[in-house]
């Protein structure tokens, strides 16, 4: 999706994961005070992340904000390559880039 602040997606939304019957964890939050979102004086920070209980795989993200179309990009290569939540949140991402922000963002 194009639109400023960017607004990305990658697997399920909560609502199809509850259709399909799998049981999660959610994390979510509008985090403008974070800092990749204060270095570009950005007010719309926020995200949604899904975790399979059990498993760790990670169902779905859902970003919006700075750099949000690099970071999503992520999540869909952990998902794809069969990486759970703990593999990503054990990642180490460069500081302060918006990556860095992702260990934060799981549930």
């Amino acid at each position: 999706m194009f639109t400023l602040p960017t607004l990305t997606r990658v697997g399920l939304l909560e609502a199809e994961a509850k259709a399909q019957g799998l049981r999660y964890k959610v994390a979510h939050a509008s985090v403008p005070g974070w800092f990749a979102a204060r270095r570009v004086n950005e007010s719309c920070y926020g995200y949604k992340v899904l975790v399979e209980e059990g498993s760790g795989r990670i169902l779905g993200a859902h970003l919006i904000g700075p750099d949000a179309a690099g970071v999503i990009n992520l999540f869909g290569f952990a998902m794809r390559s069969g990486l759970g939540a703990d593999s990503i949140r054990h990642a180490t991402f460069a500081y302060p880039t918006a990556a860095s922000d992702i260990e934060s963002m799981l549930p």
